[in-house]
C-alpha cells in the first residue's frame, strides 16, 4: 500500500521573502490615523496629536520604522 508523502515541490519553510517583497507602502499619503493604527494604539487626541508631530518630523518614514 503506497505511503502519502508531502508535496516536495511546495515552498520550503526555511525560504526568506526578498526584500523587493516585503514593503509597507501603499502609494498613498500616510495619515496620523495610519501611523496610531499601527503602533496598536487607540485612535484619542492624544495619540493623534502625537502621530502629527511625529509625521511632521519623519514624514512617511515614520510609518515605515513601525512596520518592516
Amino acid at each position: 500500500m503506497p505511503t502519502s508523502q508531502p508535496d516536495v515541490s511546495g515552498p520550503s519553510e526555511d525560504r526568506v521573502t526578498p526584500d523587493d517583497l516585503l514593503h509597507t507602502r501603499t502609494g498613498t499619503d500616510v495619515s496620523p490615523e495610519d501611523l496610531v493604527l499601527a503602533t496598536g494604539r487607540d485612535i484619542t487626541p492624544h495619540t493623534l496629536e502625537w502621530a502629527r508631530r511625529k509625521l511632521e518630523t519623519e514624514g512617511p518614514a515614520a510609518l515605515e520604522k513601525l512596520l518592516p
